[in-house]
């Protein structure tokens, strides 16, 4: 008898397909107590990127072909049968839609352990979004403990590191065996473990310390929270993802546990446990049989339509021509042509008789620099990761300009701004200093001389400035939520499998955007989840977060009672706002227009030039 159990998470599918025999002695587990046989026939795992019916799709191909392989050739196809059923944490709405039935994923993955790992006290299972443990006492129910709405302590949170040392998660295991040093680093919290990373590599703290260092945050922070004052004792049960692909992470734990290497079980096929237990209780239920037409049925493109989803947002754009007239008109309106470079791909060779003026914005994780001419037109621009060190990326940029244009020029005037403002003007000897608001507020009126408001949303801050009469009134900043900036998209694109670039044109053309709310980065993930459950597309996911960044900018960090308090004249600027269906959506939310340079990401150094230029 086959059973297949099929796990769909947060970000990946897995599938698993076993056998059933009558025997003594157990395949996958260690106890030869159990009166059948279980043998994995066939397993699948992948990535969904938010379309887990397409990934199912092509995954039960593989599935079914190592069944036909592995089934005696004279069986008559009703051998082949199987029971079917789904858990994980996006499951339930599919398993509904499919008319299946869901197993929730603690229960399949504590099965696993009662009918093949009678020796075991504790599971541990870290997936992409929750982290469980599972404790086992003789003639006791099993005590089950789950991570609630943090991130922390999961592969999303390993997943995020990942990206800002700029390797892919898979390198992290390579990377922490080599480390030297472990350094404290917070694992509650997605935003606060950022602030903590991005210290290490300002400090010039090596990557290997660093992976090694979020390895053991993760370890620290299961035991803390899932544990709770509970002694762990062997042997314990390692599954999930993380512990398959990393085994680095295995070691912090057991460290974390004070436990060696003989006290764990890691079993052959860990990441598809909630998957194997899935199949091992249809098979107990006595579920319907399905032959091999009927599973492939299930993922067919018949059932890959839903019906229109409540609580969706209006669309962004109503047609690609909505958008590139809407775009041509921005262009024309706050002079793109008067400020862009002439030369592709970002200098033009000025005359050496005219005098330029250098401008910089030394952020925390990233250096911008702008040359401009008399007439405030862009000569060179340059943006890169200062990687740790602000000096040595300005004077890279300043390397690059000058291969780029030439040494033998005149700059008459030169200004910084951002994190590391003090230190470029003296290292350098630039002429002027100014704080960022300034360097904003200067761009933004060279755009729009009558602006009453300006929003710049950078990688992980805000900024707000409220001007009346022309003179800056009030400014806000956001503190330790990065929700409504540019990381929270990249962070979800990434998840999903698209680059920020694909993921912005998707949410131009959405005609469904989902409404994720007003909620935290970490909070998101069971949004996210809740979406995909109920069969949003990937497309609307992504209009939902352009909504999303505005939202909280506006309720959350302003907490604006009236849209009145902007004005009638919006300038938005910073990298957020590359992508262009944020900036629609501030307009369909605030009913007012907004407007934009034609490099956002580059106006806090474009305003320092700005101001070099009308001081000297």
């Amino acid at each position: 008898m086959y059973h297949l159990g099929i796990d769909i998470g947060s970000t990946t599918i897995k599938m698993a397909l076993v056998e059933e025999r009558a025997g003594n002695r157990q395949q996958e587990g260690e106890s030869s107590e159990a009166e059948t046989q279980v043998l994995v026939v066939a397993t699948g795992y992948r990535r969904h990127n938010a379309e887990p019916l397409k990934a199912g799709k092509e995954m039960i191909q593989t599935v079914l072909q190592a069944l036909e392989k592995h089934a005696t050739p004279a069986a008559p196809p009703e051998d082949r049968c199987m029971t079917v059923a789904i858990t994980g944490s996006v499951g339930m709405g599919y398993a509904q839609s499919l008319g299946m039935t869901f197993q929730q994923e603690v229960i399949a993955a504590a099965e696993v352990v009662k009918r093949l790992y009678k020796d075991v006290h504790c599971l541990v299972d870290i997936g992409g979004e929750d982290s469980k443990m599972i404790f086992f006492e003789d003639g006791c129910v099993p005590e089950m403990r789950m991570n609630g709405n943090c991130a922390g302590g999961t592969g999303a949170f390993i997943d995020q590191t990942a990206t800002l040392l700029g390797v892919e998660t898979g390198d992290l295991n390579a990377l922490a065996a080599k480390a030297e040093h472990i350094y404290p680093i917070a694992s509650r919290c997605g935003v606060f473990s950022k602030t903590d990373i991005q210290n290490l590599i300002s400090r010039s703290v090596s990557k290997e310390d660093i992976a090694a260092s979020m390895l053991n945050a993760v370890s620290m922070q299961v035991v803390s929270a899932l544990a709770r004052g509970t002694d762990v004792h062997p042997k314990i049960f390692l599954c999930g993802g993380p512990f398959a692909y990393i085994p680095e992470l295995r070691k912090h734990l057991l460290r974390a546990l004070e436990m060696k290497e003989d006290d764990c079980i890691v079993p052959a096929h860990t990441q598809f446990i909630p998957a194997i237990g899935t199949a091992l209780l249809s098979a107990a239920s006595q579920e319907r049989l399905y032959t091999a037409d009927e599973v492939r049925a299930l993922f067919s493109d018949r059932h890959s339509t839903v019906s229109p989803l409540a609580g969706t947002l209006p669309p962004l754009f109503d047609s690609e021509e909505h958008y590139s007239n809407w775009l041509a008109e921005k262009q024309l309106k706050y002079r793109h042509h008067a400020i862009a470079s002439t030369l592709a791909p970002s200098a033009h060779v000025p005359d050496t008789n005219h005098k330029l003026y250098l401008g910089v914005d030394s952020g925390s994780t990233t250096t911008k620099l702008v040359l401009i001419d008399e007439t405030g037109q862009l000569v060179f621009t340059d943006y890169s990761y200062n990687n740790g060190n602000s000096l040595q990326a300005f004077h890279s940029a300043l390397q690059r300009m000058s291969a780029c244009i030439g040494h033998d020029i005149d700059i008459a005037g030169s200004c910084s701004t951002g994190y590391g403002e003090q230190l470029l003007k003296t290292a350098f000897r630039l002429d002027y200093g100014i704080v960022e608001t300034m360097a904003h507020f200067t761009a933004a009126r060279h755009l729009q001389p009558d602006v009453s408001f300006v929003l710049d949303i950078g990688g992980q801050d805000m900024k707000a400035i409220f001007v009346e009469n022309g003179s800056i009134r009030r400014i806000e900043i956001n503190e330790a939520c990065s929700s409504g900036c540019g990381s929270f998209i990249m962070t979800f694109a990434k998840q999903l499998g698209y680059d920020v670039g694909e993921f912005a044109r998707m949410a131009t053309l959405a005609r469904h955007p989902y409404d994720l709310g007003t909620r935290c980065t970490v909070f998101m993930n069971s949004k996210v989840k809740q979406a995909m459950r109920e069969g949003a597309q990937v497309d609307d996911i992504a209009a939902g977060f352009s909504y999303s960044v505005i939202k909280n900018c506006l309720y959350k960090v302003l907490k604006l009672q009236s849209f009145d308090q902007l004005g009638e004249h919006i300038m938005v600027q910073g990298g957020t706002f590359r992508n262009h269906s944020v900036v629609r959506a501030l307009e369909l939310l605030t009913g007012r227009e907004a407007g934009f340079g034609p490099v956002p990401e580059l106006m806090g150094a474009y305003g320092c030039a700005l101001y070099a230029l009308r001081t000297g």
